[in-house]
């Protein structure tokens, strides 16, 4: 990483309290994670916002690593890429090939149709923002999705975006 980081080893106060929850809840702590370590305040928005995203009750894990997966596409974030589809095969019990024909055609993925409606509205908007109309909203509420969730889904994507630009212009090494 471009940026000097403080490591689990060498943190203290609100920093090693953060680092500790994710070695409890992932094994380790992520080298993107760490990279928010120079300021609590983001680490700890960070982490929050994953605690979130991971018990969200509507929107599953599978669709959000999709997410992630195919936004890091467009961003050409190898290290999120490679993270989610492992996330898919390793938590979601895809197999290598799902995971393959969802990063050639989503359409293609075992997601729900209603998740594949949202997915299709998220990667609409991270790719051409001003692309997305009421049409696809009114699709995404036909599939049975709210406002709030429709909301939070896009809004994932576009973290995405952020996140895939901070991984990559500061050259995070994968460490997984």
């Amino acid at each position: 990483m471009l940026l000097k980081t403080i490591s689990p080893e060498a943190a203290t106060g609100e920093v090693a309290d953060i680092y500790t929850q994710a070695q409890n809840a992932w094994g380790r702590v992520p080298a993107p994670l760490q990279g928010f370590s120079n300021n609590p305040f983001l680490l700890k928005q960070q982490w929050e916002y994953y605690g979130n995203v991971m018990q969200h009750p509507t929107l599953s894990m599978p669709l959000l690593a999709c997410v992630r997966m195919l936004v890091s596409e467009v961003g050409q974030c190898h290290y999120c890429i490679d993270m989610n589809a492992g996330m898919l095969v390793e938590m979601a019990g895809w197999t290598p090939e799902q995971v393959a024909n969802t990063r050639a055609d989503f359409m293609n993925s075992p997601l729900t149709d209603k998740e594949k409606t949202l997915l299709a509205l998220i990667l609409k908007a991270v790719k051409d923002a001003s692309s997305v109309n009421a049409e696809d909203i009114d699709g995404a509420r036909a599939a049975g999705w709210n406002d709030g969730e429709i909301f939070e889904a896009v809004h994932h994507g576009a973290r995405m975006v952020a996140g895939d630009i901070l991984i990559n212009a500061f050259k995070v090494e994968r460490d997984f």
